[in-house]
């Protein structure tokens, strides 16, 4: 039984596993010294973790719950719905980041569909979902941790960010828009048993309040141990069981990046090849990164090794679609539906793997020659 555990907590936490094993065998090469502290970025852990702690308080609160009921319920058409529920991730996860827009919509998208006596669409929706939360997180500097980094690292102000990221995220809208109407159309019914609403509204406004003072730290208008203490503070005397809620695995695991990051960029041979190919083609290397770091790794890593904020910032944000560790996210969707019922696991992969490459080689296009 114990084995079987050890054997569940490993597969569902590989990413921390291959990033402690990864900053351990880096420390060979790169004695342990007071450096590594330096490599540690504090502002970009202080940043996830309020806002890790102030949306599971929103989500708490059945902000998402309440609003995905409102959306979905009722007399609608198919296409309509489908719409819905492909185009919504897209927006949510611009501010309440994609794995938790993926949370909030996957498990509503599978039982609805199972009510709609549609599962024939569930493989296609849940893989435009995914696209959409990936795509739709790129779009601002809290919607994904790499953002969240490189806006530090770089320390892009609201202009830069938005003049290199708006572009993309338009036409990955079109396209979303385009895959979300097809199919074929009929009117539905879908009724929730239990109506779900906002509760305990007086702290949904003080938490509101919280994710304002993100924002303004993100770009730089409020130092980030300020924020962090505030944060606490309030968390304290509102609801000390959101601390539960926070995912520390994730923190670690960036932790153990970081120092593996550092590491690298202290190898010169190492620091000689990445520079190379950053200085070839940022965009290229970074989408190929995140194929098989995962783009948030590969965006720490990376940042070291140039000074092309752009083409990183473009890189690992499109290099999030294509292989299903390309963004973590994407393993949120993997998990809900290989538990659903009637699961078909190869099709799942082989429609995830077509739709993914081919929407990340349109807009890796358009990045590249447009």
């Amino acid at each position: 039984m114990k084995k079987d555990v050890v054997i569940q907590w490993i597969k569902s936490e590989i990413i921390l596993i291959v990033a402690a094993i990864a900053a351990i065998i880096s420390s060979f090469f790169v004695p342990l010294s007071i450096e590594y502290i330096n490599y540690i970025d504090i502002r970009t852990l202080s940043l996830l973790f309020c806002l890790m702690i102030i949306i599971a308080g929103i989500q708490k609160c059945g902000v998402f719950e309440s609003l995905a009921q409102t959306l979905l319920s009722g007399n609608r058409s198919l296409r309509i719905l489908q719409i819905i529920l492909i185009i919504a991730p897209f927006f949510a996860a611009m501010l309440i980041t994609n794995d938790v827009a993926l949370i909030t919509f996957v498990p509503f998208t599978i039982s609805i569909l199972q009510m709609a006596k549609e599962e024939k669409r569930i493989i296609p929706v849940l893989v435009l979902q995914t696209i959409a939360a990936n795509l739709g997180s790129m779009a601002t500097p809290i919607g994904n941790p790499q953002n969240i980094y490189l806006c530090g690292f770089f320390k892009l102000d609201m202009m830069n960010f938005f003049v290199t990221m708006i572009p993309i995220s338009l036409l990955s809208l079109i396209i979303l828009g385009v895959f979300s109407i097809l199919c074929k159309n009929r009117n539905i019914q879908i009724h929730f048993p239990e109506k779900l609403s906002i509760s305990n509204k007086m702290e949904l406004k003080v938490l509101l309040g919280l994710f304002i003072l993100c924002l303004l730290t993100v770009f730089h208008v409020l130092p980030h141990l300020v924020l962090l203490f505030i944060v606490v503070g309030v968390i304290f005397f509102l609801d000390r069981e959101l601390f539960k809620r926070v995912d520390y695995i994730l923190l670690l695991t960036f932790v153990f990046f970081f120092i593996f990051a550092g590491n690298m960029s202290n190898l010169d041979s190492v620091r000689n090849v990445l520079q190379s190919w950053m200085e070839k083609d940022a965009l290229m290397t970074s989408v190929l990164a995140s194929q098989i770091f995962s783009n948030v790794p590969a965006a720490i890593l990376l940042s070291n090794f140039t000074e092309n904020a752009h083409d990183l910032l473009l890189g690992v944000n499109i290099g999030g679609l294509g292989t299903p560790i390309a963004s973590l996210a994407s393993l949120i969707t993997i998990k809900f539906y290989l538990r659903s019922t009637h699961c078909k696991s190869k099709t799942f992969f082989l429609y995830f793997t077509i739709l993914n490459f081919f929407i990340l080689l349109i807009l890796f296009l358009f990045v590249k020659f447009i």
